[in-house]
């Protein structure tokens, strides 16, 4: 099918998105154009708003309006835990347990060789000068249990030993429900190896 170059050229941004194949972007693109003019500019302003008012906070690195972020100046939080994420989605899900009250450092990315991205790429400096000035007990290094998430952690370890601020990483294992028979090999050697008492 033949787009005008106006669809096409929007079709294209939106295949920038991860995530985001062909047909989605083709899905988005015809559903912006259907829709009434004045909620299409409606996106376009939160899209403008999005990036005139969002930057980095200056403690954690995670996405604010506000800096210091809401989550660093709550004083009901643990000033001594800091909770190592990869980006803000990382913080989400820790934060969605509501389980845990403690401050995070947003990395924005891991480690990856193959990538070009390398510790300076990421926010393993800031997370120092973070431990450094003082009063940090723990880190919790919460990256995936990918290659890149295992070595970034192996870094942020090595990083931090030198201080003497205890470093934790969180388990990896079989989620809830899960049949043990289905599970990898791998999986199930970091749920034997992570393993608590009951």
């Amino acid at each position: 099918m033949l787009y005008t170059e106006s669809l096409s050229r929007l079709i294209r941004l939106f295949q920038k998105m991860p995530g985001v194949g062909q047909k989605s972007a083709q899905r988005m693109a015809l559903y912006v154009l259907q829709i009434p003019r004045p909620e299409a500019e409606q996106l376009a302003q939160a899209i403008g708003e999005l990036k005139d008012k969002t930057r980095y906070c200056s403690l954690c690195m995670n996405i604010t309006e506000i800096d210091p972020c809401p989550i660093c100046v709550n004083p009901a939080r643990d000033p001594g835990t800091i909770c190592v994420v990869e980006d803000p989605k990382g913080l989400l899900a820790i934060e969605k347990t509501k389980s845990y009250k403690v401050h995070y450092h947003v990395l924005m990315g891991n480690i990856s060789p193959l990538d070009n991205i390398g510790p300076d790429e990421i926010r393993t400096k800031e997370l120092l000068a973070r431990v450094e000035q003082g009063g940090i007990n723990e880190v919790i290094v919460a990256t995936s249990p990918t290659i890149e998430g295992e070595t970034t952690a192996m870094y942020i370890s090595k990083l931090i030993k030198p201080t003497w601020v205890k470093v934790t990483r969180i388990a990896c294992g079989l989620p809830m429900g899960g049949d043990l028979e289905f599970a990898d090999e791998v999986t199930i050697s970091k749920a034997l190896s992570g393993r608590l008492g009951i």
